[in-house]
């Protein structure tokens, strides 16, 4: 579920819920701005929090317990809330801006801060309480990292470096993430929302998501939709050429590591890499075992199971939606390229 709920879209009851309990507004989703007598820790870092309430680690978490005095703190459930926390925290100078969430908390919060701090943005740590949390596992921030635990390691200049993926649209702000995929990567996701439902989250969600993915392609007909894929048009700004392919699978991500350990872009390199699979998959049970243990070229790519590396911007027509970090957006034309480097304090 998206952290952030979209004009028109009513907020989980829950969610809200949960907002009044920890004492912050429902209407805003924005916790109580600091009164004037407000300082920062006796530390000297400037401190700054933004915790979703939703993520299924803080359902039974009071924020409070997370964090102590002298730390900026905010619980939005809407855009607005969350713009409205980022814009007050931007005029305290933060050293360093905690989130926590899961990955699409990440994205919601990397997007909306953006054009807020701009270059000046903060440090960023994360305390991964999502359902997914693959950002969190590529930087080596374990379940249970605590505000204390993210101070500590700022102060002693602990950071990495990740490129986001910026996905834009005519007349719409960049949403950024780590994660991209479309085609069977969208039902995939639905198949893992519906694990999430019965208590499945992190690898055991995306092994299972794994492996109903592939049974439901095996198992269906010529028709079938996991089989047909999305049709995309692709134009590579660097070359000037457009090319139109049925695609059975699109992902791509900037991350080096992923959920338990598997490697479906191949060797691990800098950069924006990319799995693309032709429509409809061949000999996928086979296949789909070399992918996620990192083979790439030779029979697999005499097969359709491209991987490209260091991808340069592109404009892709999709004809289904796309998933950005774990949320479904809507298809049509999109630009797609590597965005500026985003400095994490990591343990």
């Amino acid at each position: 579920m998206k952290m952030f709920s979209p004009p028109g879209i009513s907020l989980d009851r829950r969610a809200n819920a949960r907002a009044e309990v920890m004492g912050w507004s429902s209407a805003t989703g924005l916790a109580a701005l600091p009164d004037a007598s407000f300082s920062f820790a006796s530390s000297g870092v400037r401190v700054g929090i933004i915790s979703n309430p939703r993520s299924r680690r803080n359902w039974k978490v009071n924020l409070k317990q997370k964090i102590g005095p002298g730390v900026l703190a905010a619980a939005p459930t809407t855009n607005e809330g969350l713009t409205q926390a980022l814009r007050s925290f931007a005029t305290h100078n933060l050293d360093l801006l905690i989130i926590d969430g899961g990955d699409g908390t990440v994205r919601d919060v990397i997007s909306a801060a953006a054009p807020i701090f701009g270059e000046s943005l903060p440090l960023l740590a994360l305390l991964p309480s999502g359902k997914t949390n693959a950002l969190a596992l590529d930087l080596g921030v374990p379940l249970g990292w605590s505000v204390e635990s993210a101070i500590a390691a700022y102060t002693i200049g602990q950071v990495q470096m990740r490129r986001p993926i910026e996905v834009s649209r005519d007349g719409e702000a960049p949403l950024r993430g780590f994660i991209f995929g479309a085609g069977g990567f969208v039902m995939a996701t639905e198949f893992a929302q519906r694990t999430h439902r019965f208590g499945a989250i992190d690898g055991l969600a995306v092994g299972l998501s794994l492996i109903g993915a592939v049974a439901q392609t095996c198992l269906g007909g010529s028709h079938n939709r996991w089989r047909l894929g999305d049709r995309v048009e692709i134009f590579n700004h660097a070359t000037g050429e457009t090319s139109v392919r049925d695609f059975y699978l699109l992902l791509g991500s900037t991350l080096s590591r992923l959920p338990l350990g598997i490697k479906p872009l191949g060797k691990a390199r800098a950069g924006f890499d990319v799995l693309a699979v032709d429509a409809p998959p061949r000999l996928l049970p086979f296949s789909a075992c070399a992918v996620v243990m990192g083979h790439e070229g030779g029979w697999l790519e005499r097969l359709g199971y491209h991987h490209g590396h260091n991808i340069p911007p592109v404009r892709l027509t999709l004809q289904q939606g796309y998933i950005l970090d774990g949320e479904q957006f809507p298809g049509g034309t999109i630009e797609l390229r590597t965005g500026t480097p985003i400095r994490f304090v990591t343990p």
